[in-house]
């Protein structure tokens, strides 16, 4: 990679009929791009979703998200998988020590309030399985 590559964040939804179809395989070979994927459910019999990271130019990632769009492939953004309720957490901060990057963390230590950086999750799930109030959910 040079200088002038960037990293985005995305989550892919893929309609049942183009789960077989090599679309990744085409991001790094056609467009030369660094694919790390960070959770994917993809079924020939079903619907799919996949969270990943793409690293390469400004215009190649366009290009390769042009590419993907032509397959019906909903591209999201934001590249949530684990989306967090505020309203459902009561800021007991358990969750903290068990999430590996530290996307969650205490902001304030004089309001204990526990932050989520949606940016830095590496969707290992962690916060679903041992949150006692239900604020952190899966996607997919």
């Amino acid at each position: 990679m040079n200088d002038d590559s960037v990293t985005k964040k995305l989550m892919f939804y893929f309609p049942k009929c183009v789960c077989d179809k090599p679309i990744i395989y085409h991001l790094v070979k056609d467009y030369h791009l660094i694919v790390n994927i960070y959770r994917a459910k993809v079924t020939p019999e079903e619907e799919g979703y996949l969270v990943l990271d793409v690293t390469g130019t400004e215009e190649a990632i366009q290009r390769a998200i042009d590419f993907v769009k032509t397959f019906d492939v909903t591209v999201n953004y934001s590249g949530k998988g684990v989306v967090r309720d505020e309203e459902r957490c009561s800021h007991c901060g358990y969750c903290v020590p068990y999430c590996p990057p530290g996307a969650l963390k205490i902001e304030d230590r004089a309001t204990r309030k526990v932050a989520y950086n949606e940016s830095e999750c590496i969707e290992c799930l962690a916060c679903i399985r041992i949150c006692p109030f239900g604020a952190c959910t899966s996607a997919f």
